[in-house]
């Protein structure tokens, strides 16, 4: 079986994130995958970006994020470069865009482990980043 792992966010979670989801579980048509999503602790996000406005707690976002067809497990993860060590898989998906420090040397150590590393295109037109303005929070 292969064991897919993605980390994010998923504070406000849209159809790019579900497409991403559906198009890891579909890498290996032929194999058995379990995917697993790691959701980022919210006190974690807060105590590096104290000015984000988020709008679904994690244990919010671990439940819509688990509650989803594509997803068989779900994990909080504070550092993906740290984390991404202390769990077990054979691929990293990731998105294009992330690509700071921390999502860089995950990769690395995905490279020097022995793990698959695919990254995923954007959803085009969508993002949390174009939808927050049209909340009101």
């Amino acid at each position: 079986m292969k064991r897919i792992l993605t980390f994010g966010v998923y504070d406000i979670l849209h159809i790019g994130h579900m497409l991403l989801f559906k198009r890891a579980k579909e890498l290996y048509p032929d194999e058995d995958c379990q995917l697993i999503v790691a959701v980022q602790d919210s006190d974690y996000i807060l105590k590096y970006k104290p000015d984000s406005k988020i709008v679904y707690n994690t244990d919010e976002r671990l439940f819509m994020v688990g509650a989803l067809k594509w997803v068989d497990d779900v994990l909080v993860y504070r550092d993906v470069d740290d984390s991404i060590q202390n769990i077990e898989f054979d691929v990293f998906v990731k998105g294009e865009d992330q690509q700071h420090a921390g999502f860089q040397r995950a990769v690395e150590w995905c490279k020097d482990n022995g793990k698959v590393v695919i990254t995923m295109p954007r959803t085009q037109g969508i993002s949390s980043t174009m939808l927050r303005p049209n909340l009101s929070i």
